[in-house]
């Protein structure tokens, strides 16, 4: 049933706007989420064609604002720590997608090389000291270092 309503509900989705993201408090990241599900839902090669309709852009690393892991300003602020969240999601979504393409698609390596950005951006903060980070943040991190980055 899972397969059946990803497929009924976002098989058809092309130029997401991903752009729009992070929103300022996300912790997931719509865009990469969808991609995500869909890389587990469909095969290999109908994943990729239905990657590069909804992300028309990732090739060439578009949308920046996806690429670039996002500055959290205060991390004793309840909001805007979600943006660490959202650096660990990212990184475990774009190793998962980054994988799921083959060794030699230029986005591969344009995924892996942002999961890394924001992996590193947002795990040295996962002890704080700030407990509206610290108590939700380790899971995310525990997560993201479990899925391995592609080869």
């Amino acid at each position: 049933m899972l397969e059946e309503r990803s497929r009924t509900y976002f098989a058809r989705d092309a130029g997401a706007p991903a752009g729009w993201e992070p929103d300022g408090a996300d912790f997931f990241s719509p865009s990469l989420m969808e991609a995500d599900l869909m890389r587990r839902v469909l095969p290999a090669g109908e994943f990729q064609a239905w990657l590069r309709r909804f992300l028309p852009d990732l090739a060439r690393g578009e949308p920046k604002s996806l690429f670039e892991p996002a500055q959290v300003t205060d991390r004793s602020d309840p909001q805007i720590v979600h943006l660490d969240g959202l650096n660990l999601s990212r990184a475990w979504c774009m190793r998962s997608l980054a994988a799921a393409l083959p060794k030699d698609d230029p986005t591969r390596k344009l995924l892996a090389a942002s999961a890394d950005r924001h992996a590193e951006a947002a795990l040295r903060h996962v002890a704080s000291g700030d407990y509206v980070g610290e108590h939700w943040l380790a899971t995310y991190a525990v997560y993201m270092l479990q899925t391995p980055a592609p080869e």
